[in-house]
């Protein structure tokens, strides 16, 4: 005899969706709650549904809208927060569509939102071909996309989602469209660039295919006591990558092993090829702990760049100009912070981390040049930084005691940023708190224009009310 189901998955087993179905049962329901990269988001679902194709997609969103069934929308699961999961609710997962396919005729390549990136990279690197994504391998297509998403490509073909030219949408009344610049739906096409969820499910992403054989890059280790000459050398990266497009650096302050102690680390990569080009000099002359920078594979080269896994997460983000005092600062403050975890979680297993990535005004005119997106970033009049703090701990109660101590070190670094006439508006989805005012941060004119998408698009605003996981623009007063 069949299972029974629970009430919230009745209208899936009535909608012919029964076989999709994952109950808590199973062991497939506990291997996906496990997939989920933090233990923040391994919240516990009604039931997941696992459809693979659009249209069961759509099928599943009619029954549960007609159910005034709550559920979230999962892609790769790799949220620091649960915007992917859903207590006793439904679970839409979306990792049966998880499809990678390379169009040699157009140079267009074809992406489910389950997949990874590093799945889409190693698919990739047999046609010696990549596409602007992530920078983590077990990072999700779907949320990346949605989100803005820096890449090693942003310096000259902008953001992620400046790089998507079609969308594949399941939308609040089941109906399935597509979304291109020059098609019916060209506003729910600009507004998925950063918009995040509140317009529909996408199903399909297609993206340009990039050239890419071969890179120089990897990890570098650098001592701790480097920091003020490493502001320096930063700020003369960020102030000259529009010389230099094809080069791409992160740089963190970082506890990451369970010893007293931090380091700086870094990735180094030029996407063309180049080895140790001369933007890198000022990095080059520091005393190295590691390095694995060589010619190598965007494959390899992003082997480096894993997060630590079985952690909860406390995240933030932010953006500043490109000033060395405001990322000394930051960095002086991290050390304090790092301190006060180390006195207090004792076995030292847990990992902090202060982030600097380039955010010079070139990546918003590169995103300008495509046809815009809703991030707001063409409003920059200087060269920014994109800063963030990341926080990993074991248990959901060093989560609670952690979450105050980092939003006071976040703030502490934005009014620093702020005496210095350095704040900037934007604040990224990718690496932000839920408690972040995100799309507010895209600016005025863009709020509007994604209420006017969600409005046209979810009259009824079932992504606004039954599927809360996001950042909601109907959150955003005005």
């Amino acid at each position: 005899m069949a299972e029974s189901v629970p009430k919230q998955a009745e209208c899936l087993a009535a909608a012919g969706l029964q076989s999709r179905i994952l109950l808590p049962s199973s062991p497939e329901y506990a291997s996906r709650i496990e997939a989920y990269w933090s233990k923040s988001s391994q919240l516990k679902p009604a039931c997941f549904i696992q459809p693979t194709s659009a249209a069961e997609v759509a099928d599943a969103v009619k029954a549960l809208v007609a159910a005034k069934q709550t559920f979230a929308v999962r892609s790769g699961g790799c949220n620091f927060w649960p915007s992917n999961n859903i207590d006793n609710g439904v679970t839409i997962d979306l990792g049966q569509l998880a499809w990678i396919k390379y169009n040699a005729d157009d140079e267009t390549v074809s992406i489910g939102p389950g997949a990874r990136w590093g799945q889409v990279y190693e698919y990739l690197a047999q046609y010696d071909r990549a596409v602007a994504g992530g920078r983590e391998a077990r990072v999700g297509v779907g949320g990346l996309l949605l989100g803005g998403g820096n890449t090693l490509f942003t310096g000259r073909r902008g953001f992620a989602c400046d790089n998507v030219i079609e969308y594949e949408v399941v939308l609040a009344n089941g109906s399935i469209v597509k979304a291109t610049a020059g098609g019916e739906h060209s506003d729910l096409f600009r507004a998925l660039k950063g918009g995040g969820n509140n317009f529909g499910i996408v199903t399909s992403y297609t993206m340009p295919a990039i050239p890419c054989a071969s890179i120089w890059g990897g990890l570098v280790i650098l001592p701790p006591d480097i920091m003020p000459a490493a502001a320096d050398a930063f700020v003369d990266f960020t102030s000259n990558l529009e010389k230099d497009p094809d080069s791409n650096l992160i740089l963190m302050i970082a506890h990451l092993e369970p010893k007293r102690g931090s380091v700086i680390a870094g990735l180094y990569a030029n996407v063309a090829g180049v080895e140790k080009p001369p933007i890198f000099n000022k990095f080059l002359e520091f005393p190295e702990l590691l390095s694995t920078y060589k010619k190598t594979t965007l494959v390899e080269c992003l082997n480096a760049t894993a997060q630590g896994t079985g952690y909860h997460g406390v995240w933030f983000a932010s953006s500043f100009a490109n000033n060395p005092a405001i990322l000394r600062r930051a960095a002086e403050l991290h050390a304090e912070l790092a301190a006060e975890f180390e006195d207090h979680i004792t076995d030292q297993d847990f990992q902090t981390q202060c982030i600097f990535q380039p955010l010079p005004r070139a990546f918003a005119q590169n995103s300008v040049k495509l046809g815009g997106n809703m991030l707001g970033l063409e409003r920059n009049q200087v060269d920014g930084v994109l800063w963030s703090a990341h926080i990993m701990v074991r248990t959901a109660e060093h989560e609670a005691w952690a979450y105050p101590r980092v939003r006071a070190y976040v703030e502490k670094v934005r009014a620093y940023a702020a005496e210095q006439g350095g704040l900037l508006d934007w604040i990224t989805a990718n690496y932000a708190n839920p408690s972040q005012p995100v799309l507010e941060s895209y600016g005025p004119e863009n709020v509007a224009r994604i209420r006017e998408v969600a409005n046209k698009y979810d009259a009824d605003g079932v992504f606004q009310t039954l599927c809360p996981g996001g950042f909601k623009i109907s959150k955003v007063q005005g």
